[in-house]
This record gives structure tokens, sequence and C-alpha cells, in this order.
């Protein structure tokens, strides 16, 4: 497994454990501290970016899944939603193709049957609209 996709899954259980105890994933992510010197870096750079530009990226997520409430999606998909988005619009040096096979892939392993589909849908429609989004 890649450094990228170790630092995803522990970005993926930081944020999973901020939304069950309704705590900041920035605070959780201090007492919580990531050992592997190859995925830290990625990691904190993922779980801080989601963190600050969470009320956007939940807003694209409120926005372009289609028939799901936030609170009724699956706690993982949500996350990896944020991660992925994360990824597409904040991070330049990413392929946005990657960021949504990582997100798909991570589903398939950890998510529901339907989850993966889902997830690639959401993500294909953002990027479809990347260029019109307004990210401030």
């Amino acid at each position: 497994m890649s450094a990228r996709r170790k630092a995803r899954k522990r970005t993926l259980d930081i944020l999973f454990e901020a939304d069950m105890r309704g705590v900041s994933a920035v605070d959780l992510l201090q007492v919580r501290p990531i050992d592997e010197i190859s995925e830290s870096a990625y990691a904190r750079t993922l779980v801080l970016g989601v963190a600050e530009h969470g009320a956007k990226i939940d807003e694209l997520i409120h926005t372009y899944a289609e028939g799901w409430d936030m609170d009724r999606m699956p706690i993982i998909d949500r996350n990896l939603l944020r991660i992925a988005l994360f990824e597409i619009l904040w991070s330049a040096e990413l392929d946005d193709k990657i960021a949504v096979s990582e997100a798909v892939e991570i589903a398939q392993e950890l998510s529901t049957k339907d989850s993966a589909a889902y997830i690639n849908g959401v993500l294909g429609r953002v990027i479809l609209l990347k260029s019109v989004i307004s990210l401030s």
C-alpha cells in the first residue's frame, strides 16, 4: 500500500472519529499523532485542509449528493468525499482522477456495496463543474 493511501486511510480514521465524537478533527489530530513518517505529512495536510475548507466541502456534498442528506449518508462515505473534494479542489499537485480512484477503492474496501459508485458519481459531477465552482 502506498504512503499516500496510508495517509488517506489515517485521515479517514481521524475524520471518522471526530464525526462520531462530535469533536474537531484538528484537536483530535493533536492527541492521536500519526506515527509513520511516510504518511504523517500528507495525512496532516489532508486533515488540516478538510478542516480549513470544511464548510465549502460540506456545501458541495450537500449540493451534489443528490438524494442524500449529510446526516443520513454513511460516515465513511461522507469523510471519503471530504478528503477527495479537498484533493480535487485545493491540491494542485494531484490529478483529479487519482483522488477519485483512491476514494472509490477505499469505499470498496471499507463501506457499503453501493458506496463506490455513489462516491464516483458525486466526485464526477464536481469535476465536470470544477471550473465554475466558487471556492470562496
